[in-house]
């Protein structure tokens, strides 16, 4: 009788041994899935922009149009959306990680409806620009084309609607497409999933 009790005590023991070492097993294999498998995950914002690039200069984007205080309010508008929205630091220094250069290529305003007395009641108000995104060895960093070109630069255009009966502004409406436009050049420096 006792033999067989110091037996089945055996066959207890090492029944607990096995599951003690099946439980360590089971968490280790659970650690080694959540340190391994979530690697190359990044979170935030910070995810959806390209890796290695800390810094980006915006120099004064150059203006073409007959408005001489545009390039400059979309220059201001960039860096505000770089700072919010990217992982990126804006520097003053040429030598930064990246630069993106624009160009303000054209402003318009087209007359969309008029009065009887042939004043404008809807206008649009839209400016385009020429973007080019690049790091210190002078590669292109917009790629994100559906069809890749040769081209240097993509071309941005951006619409906003005003009504001056409204008391709308065409600066004011120039201001919100900048906004826009910049959020659109912004967009692109994402990376492509």
């Amino acid at each position: 009788m006792e033999h067989y009790n110091r037996n089945d005590r055996l066959r207890a023991l090492q029944m607990t041994r096995d599951c003690r070492s099946i439980r360590l097993t089971i968490c280790v294999a659970i650690s080694l899935v959540a340190v391994v498998g979530c690697a190359p995950y990044r979170l935030g914002n910070a995810a959806l922009f390209p890796t290695g690039i800390r810094t980006v200069h915006v120099p004064v984007v150059r203006n073409a149009t007959v408005r001489h205080n545009i390039g400059l309010q979309l220059t201001e508008a960039l860096i505000r959306e770089i700072e919010l929205r990217t992982p990126y630091k804006v520097t003053a220094d040429p030598s930064a990680d990246t630069i993106l250069k624009c160009e303000m290529i054209s402003e318009s305003k087209t007359v969309l409806s008029e009065t009887n007395e042939d004043y404008p009641r809807a206008l649009d108000g839209g400016v385009q620009v020429r973007a080019s995104w690049s790091d210190r060895q002078g590669r292109l960093l917009f790629n994100n084309s559906v069809i890749p070109t040769d081209d240097l630069a993509i071309i941005f255009t951006q619409d906003e609607r005003l009504v001056p009966e409204a008391g709308q502004s065409v600066d004011t409406a120039m201001q919100q497409a900048i906004e826009d436009l910049a959020g659109r050049i912004v967009s692109q420096m994402e990376t492509r999933w």
